[in-house]
């Protein structure tokens, strides 16, 4: 028995006797409201599923049309022989909705940030990042080997003050549009003033706002933000109902990208059939205003309800909507108590979040009845 396997083997079991070991949960059904989790019902309100799309019909067609248009896999990365039509079709579509001229597609949002950034920037470079920004940024600016300065969470005033201090040949400045486990929103339009005033580009990881905020197109639309120095990422997993990732940028970005971001080169093109279904995912996003109504109505209703019962709430009007809690072993004792009830919400722990919650997420999918009914329980067991 090789010496690693006890080391590891005890280490697993710190972390559980921490509350903080992870485990997988089954489905046997598609991603919805509704779902089955190792063999029981649950109303699912851990997915980022935010208009109910995974399994929606539309989708499901496209994907089997273009099975049988395209095949299946696609064989080799996008510079050798795995570029088809339809890749190019669904980026030049999804560059129009978000209003930028190029797009590239990515097989995961991971691969798209660790290709943009390991790309623009190197060992002379700085990279100015929030420090809840999501774990694939932060590993991103580790491959990149730039000067990885990080500032508090949404503090402005401390980004100006470190790009004021660089000296560093390229200065790109890497942040969430929405975070992933807090639901806030960034500064983007400060943090946009800062790049134009320190000659700085503003990457977005707009993975949570794509497809909820401005009527779709995402966070930089919301807030009326259009600059050739942004980058806008938007994964395709969440709102849109797929998988893989878009980058949209001024096209001499989008080229440089195709020539030097390794995963990109170097990494097989996602199956050409989720290009298909992508096409019809984004006819659905631009006429989803009544989905996305439907969102901010169960984000409203779940609010008042936590409020009303002293819930610690964060300052978020997205469908992410965390409730701090004391410790880990709370944490877990909610979310199983939840799970027992019907409802399945996951306990979120270090180091993925500094401080252990449930978090909360909402799909235009869930009904009234099930966010009232969720409030209900919540409220039971906080009060208790």
């Amino acid at each position: 028995m090789p010496a690693m396997f006890a080391e590891l083997s005890a280490a697993l079991r710190q972390r559980d006797e921490a509350g903080l070991l992870r485990r997988r949960r089954e489905l046997a059904t598609p991603q919805g409201a509704l779902v089955e989790v190792d063999g029981q019902p649950l109303v699912n309100f851990c997915s980022n599923d935010y208009l109910g799309l995974a399994a929606h019909p539309a989708l499901i067609a496209a994907a089997q049309d273009g099975a049988a248009r395209w095949g299946v896999g696609s064989g080799a990365s996008h510079l050798v022989s795995g570029h088809f039509t339809v890749h190019e079709q669904f980026e030049q579509a999804f560059a129009a909705l978000v209003g930028r001229p190029a797009a590239l597609s990515f097989a995961t949002g991971y691969l798209a940030n660790l290709a943009v950034v390991t790309a623009l920037v190197g060992r002379d470079d700085a990279v100015f990042a929030d420090k809840l920004n999501h774990a694939s940024l932060n590993d991103a600016v580790l491959l990149s080997r730039a000067e990885f300065k990080r500032f508090a969470h949404n503090d402005v005033a401390q980004l100006e003050r470190l790009l004021a201090e660089s000296t560093a040949r390229r200065k790109l400045i890497v942040v969430d549009a929405v975070f992933s486990m807090d639901g806030d929103i960034a500064p983007l339009a400060d943090m946009l003033a800062l790049a134009e005033r320190y000659d700085a580009l503003l990457y977005v990881d707009d993975a949570h706002g794509f497809g909820v905020l401005g009527d779709g197109r995402g966070t930089l639309a919301e807030l009326g933000l259009a600059s050739p120095r942004l980058i806008q990422l938007a994964t395709l997993g969440k709102a849109a109902g797929l998988g893989g990732a878009m980058v949209a940028a001024e096209p001499v970005l989008i080229d440089w990208l195709v020539n030097a971001a390794r995963p990109y080169i170097y990494t097989t093109a996602a199956p050409p059939l989720l290009a298909q279904a992508g096409l019809a995912s984004l006819r659905l996003i631009t006429e989803g205003a009544g989905l996305r109504g439907t969102l901010r109505r169960h984000v409203a209703a779940f609010r008042g309800a936590m409020q009303a019962c002293g819930a610690q709430l964060l300052d978020s009007a997205t469908p992410i909507q965390p409730i701090l809690v004391q410790d880990n072993q709370h944490a877990l004792a909610l979310s199983d108590a939840l799970r027992e009830r019907g409802y399945w919400v996951a306990a979120i722990r270090p180091p993925t979040v500094p401080t252990p919650r449930l978090r909360v997420c909402f799909s235009a999918a869930h009904s009234d009845e099930q966010v009232a009914g969720l409030c209900a329980t919540l409220q039971e067991l906080l009060r208790a």
